[in-house]
């Protein structure tokens, strides 16, 4: 027989935090809502947890239903639960992040959500609920994980430049970072390998091409490396 409870209960919602880079400036994914409450306001991804669902598969499946995407990492960094926080009714969100390279996602929005669009992070617009905060936060893991682990390079085509993680880099941290120093560490440190003869082309001077380590940086771990950029 079920259980009943005698006082009222606050429902749970997920949202999802998904960052990209496409090589000038770090991404986030948004959606702009198509029910009330904040009808037609951009919102992150997410909705109510099903009672029979996890919590993980429900921010999946919403971040499927809303944008269309799929197959990311996503992780857990945060409950927010601010009384007022939902004009409904008592709403506590869990939220997760993503980070994601934007050439293997198309956003197409669907359900209850009229667009799902990439937005710079630091031009964002008004955004519903307390999800300004929840983005901040975000932010503040990301800055804080990137500089002690390579999960940056989730962010990055399989074959990048110096240049290209220098510029994902600066726009995580938002600052700029010291060229010579930045890359003697990044090369130190052996997780990026020169492909042979590989070379990106442009109006400039040809550039190596790199791809990180995973393996490597798996053997170091065991051995106490510590990463830190």
């Amino acid at each position: 027989m079920p259980f009943t409870y005698e006082y009222p209960r606050a429902a749970l919602t997920v949202d999802c935090v998904v960052f990209g880079f496409d090589g000038e400036g770090l991404k986030l994914l948004l959606i702009e809502r198509g029910l009330e409450p904040f009808k037609g306001r951009w919102a992150l991804p997410g909705g109510f947890v099903r009672v029979d669902e996890e919590l993980e598969h429900a921010a999946r499946r919403e971040l499927h239903e809303e944008t269309g995407i799929s197959e990311v990492v996503l992780e857990q960094f945060q409950a927010f639960g601010g009384i007022n926080r939902d004009p409904r009714e008592r709403v506590v969100s869990v939220a997760y992040f993503a980070l994601t390279r934007l050439d293997d996602h198309r956003p197409q929005a669907s359900t209850d959500a009229r667009q799902a669009v990439w937005f710079n992070a630091n031009e964002l617009p008004k955004l519903a609920f307390d999800h300004q905060a929840i983005i901040q936060q975000a932010l503040t893991h990301l800055r804080s994980r990137v500089r002690v682990e390579p999960i940056g390079f989730h962010l990055l085509p399989p074959k990048f430049t110096l240049t290209q993680l220098q510029g994902l880099y600066e726009s995580v941290l938002g600052r700029e970072v010291d060229i010579r120093n930045f890359r003697k560490r990044v090369l130190a440190m052996e997780l990026v390998v020169a492909l042979k003869k590989e070379f990106q082309r442009g109006r400039q001077r040809p550039a190596q091409l790199y791809r990180f380590d995973p393996k490597r940086y798996e053997q170091l771990k065991k051995s106490g490396f510590q990463f830190e950029l």
